[in-house]
């Protein structure tokens, strides 16, 4: 194998996962500095990808999502076939083994999962205590390297165009990011948000609200309890949102891929929990407040709640949050 090997990752189909997976794309950089490092991943994840300084370029995989299209992996990895020394299979599915192995790359990295012999060369071990600290088991598969933490890189001058267009001011506002794509075990209630804004707007901040279009009915819901909060739902792009909310002052969050965005560019972050554990996917950001129940249910990883009370949420009230967003507002604000 050459001394500088072309590497292709077979990237995670979510936002945060995708964040956290910057985790292994810096430890292969250390293993391997002169290497090409491409990345297969759906398209929407490009804006992401391209604020990672470790990777050449995004191979865009066009297969719908969940979808196995055998065939279809079996033309596309017969593409590929003679551009790549190595492959490391992040996602845990048979099916997303299959282009590496049709592309005949000789080593082909991963957990062993849903039993991929012969699809994987290299099946690397999963220790128990890493098996749901996702960004600690995508590190894993570098076998070497320092972890470290995700950096994503910030565009200054759409970002300052994006806060003229808003009416916002760097460091003086604060982001909310109500949604999660995962489902409702994940998200704490509109009204509870819709309190954390009021009482920073009393306190002199402009509030904004993040999220997709699929949060629109969410964020619609807190800008109305919470009149004055800026509903930027639907309107901004990934890059958008990234740039946006590294001039935050602080962000609070659902444990979502927003969340990890935050914490990638340096925004401190109050991360509210529910169905999932702080302990497994915490925004890996230096000034961090993690505020969950620990109730026993919890954490149960489902998307709705599997008792039908969500009391991990519901009964997580607006001043455990709003203390929290405090204590992080009375440190120095980061550069």
């Amino acid at each position: 194998m050459a001394e500088s090997p072309t590497i292709l990752v077979i990237g995670p189909r979510w936002v945060g996962d995708m964040v956290m997976a910057q985790c292994l794309f810096s430890a292969l950089r250390q293993l391997h500095p002169d290497a090409a490092i491409d990345v297969l991943a759906p398209a929407w994840a490009a804006p992401l990808v391209k604020r990672m300084p470790e990777i050449r370029q995004q191979v865009d995989l066009p297969l719908k999502s969940g979808a196995l299209e055998f065939r279809m992996r079996r033309r596309f990895g017969r593409l590929l076939r003679g551009h790549y020394d190595i492959a490391y299979v992040m996602p845990g599915s048979w099916k997303s083994a299959l282009v590496p192995f049709f592309a005949r790359i000789p080593r082909r990295v991963g957990y062993l999962k849903e039993m991929r012999y012969g699809l994987l060369t290299d099946i690397v071990p999963l220790p128990d205590d890493v098996k749901r600290r996702t960004a600690q088991a995508y590190f894993g598969l570098a076998q070497g390297g320092t972890f470290r933490t995700p950096k994503l890189a910030v565009n200054t001058k759409n970002q300052a165009a994006l806060l003229g267009r808003f009416g916002l001011e760097a460091k003086k506002f604060v982001a909310l990011m109500p949604g999660a794509e995962f489902g409702p075990a994940k998200r704490w209630p509109s009204e509870r948000y819709a309190g954390v804004a009021r009482d920073l707007m009393a306190k002199g901040f402009a509030v904004a609200l993040f999220g997709s279009k699929n949060d629109a009915d969410v964020t619609a819901e807190i800008a109305t309890l919470a009149p004055g909060a800026v509903d930027l739902a639907g309107q901004t792009r990934l890059e958008d949102a990234i740039d946006l909310i590294a001039a935050a002052r602080l962000a609070v969050s659902n444990d979502s891929g927003l969340m990890h965005v935050a914490a990638a560019v340096g925004t401190p972050i109050v991360a509210v929990y529910g169905s999932t554990s702080p302990h497994n996917t915490p925004p890996l950001a230096e000034q961090r407040e993690l505020v969950w129940l620990g109730l026993s249910c919890s954490p149960c990883h489902r998307k709705i709640c599997p008792l039908g009370h969500l009391n991990c949420l519901n009964t997580l009230e607006v001043a455990q949050v709003a203390a929290a967003a405090e204590r992080l507002l009375e440190m120095p604000a980061a550069a």
